[in-house]
């Protein structure tokens, strides 16, 4: 009799699963008819550097049909913090986290960082996504590069020293092994500002290495010369980094054409 009972228990339970996986089939595809209805040939078909209007009309509509599609409050929020509207970007961009966690909450802490400069938000955010879901990629780093990030911009020299050489390490050992100039170029200014001239150039010729016409790491990297009293070389560097910033030679992060990185030099023509 208890045989027949539990055979009968995991039936019903399979028919449960199965009705629930359909309903959550038909879920997904009646969203993704809504993304691609008011995201894909709705808002992208305006640019919202000039049509935001009608970029967040288009948003609106998708949202009065279904308000829990993370994707149309991150759409929402994008735009208005390339605009520099932090506030009101984080306003939707929490309803994106809200209806999907663990694709939005690292672009958040992102956001955080390098738009909205509020390190210590920043560092919390990233520190929950590492709890949550591990120490994954975002816009082409590890939650770690960026937890870095924050804190140079927080003073905390030593934190970021060795965040920044754990992300090296991680990357060489752990990963692609693919290594990153502006992760040197980072490991290199937190030694700067601890005043280990001679390790900073270090990190920084390595990033050079890499790229050879990194303007920010050459400026820098004068500065460390200059402290170290090798008045010849500084020169003849410090015109090489005004020469290549000319040339676009800066951080190649994405973003940059809209955020001004941490650390990097703004030339007065």
């Amino acid at each position: 009799m208890k045989i027949y009972i539990l055979v009968f228990i995991i039936i019903i339970k399979s028919n449960c699963f199965g009705q629930n996986q359909d309903s959550a089939d038909v879920n997904k595809k009646k969203q993704d008819s809504l993304v691609e209805e008011y995201i894909t040939n709705g808002a992208k078909r305006y640019n919202f550097d000039y049509e935001m209007a009608e970029w967040q009309l288009c948003l609106d509509e998708g949202i009065k049909k279904d308000s829990t599609i993370a994707y149309f409050w991150q759409q929402k929020a994008m735009p208005y913090f390339k605009a520099r509207k932090y506030e009101v970007g984080m306003q939707y961009l929490d309803k994106a986290v809200k209806y999907n966690r663990e694709e939005w909450q690292p672009y958040r802490a992102f956001i955080k960082c390098i738009f909205a400069k509020t390190y210590k938000e920043s560092i919390i955010d990233f520190e929950d996504c590492k709890k949550r879901f591990g120490n994954h990629y975002v816009m082409d780093h590890t939650y770690d590069f960026y937890i870095g990030l924050c804190f140079l911009q927080l003073n905390e020299y030593q934190k970021a020293e060795k965040i920044f050489k754990e992300y090296i390490d991680d990357i060489f050992i752990n990963r692609d092994g693919l290594e990153h100039p502006t992760a040197f170029f980072y490991c290199g200014i937190a030694k700067y500002e601890q005043k280990k001239w001679e390790e900073a150039i270090i990190e920084f010729d390595k990033a050079l290495k890499i790229y050879s016409n990194f303007s920010d790491v050459k400026y820098y990297k004068a500065i460390c010369l200059a402290r170290l009293d090798e008045r010849k070389e500084v020169s003849k560097l410090y015109n090489e980094a005004k020469e290549d910033a000319k040339k676009g030679y800066t951080i190649n992060e994405d973003n940059v054409i809209y955020e001004t990185y941490p650390y990097q030099k703004r030339w007065k023509n």
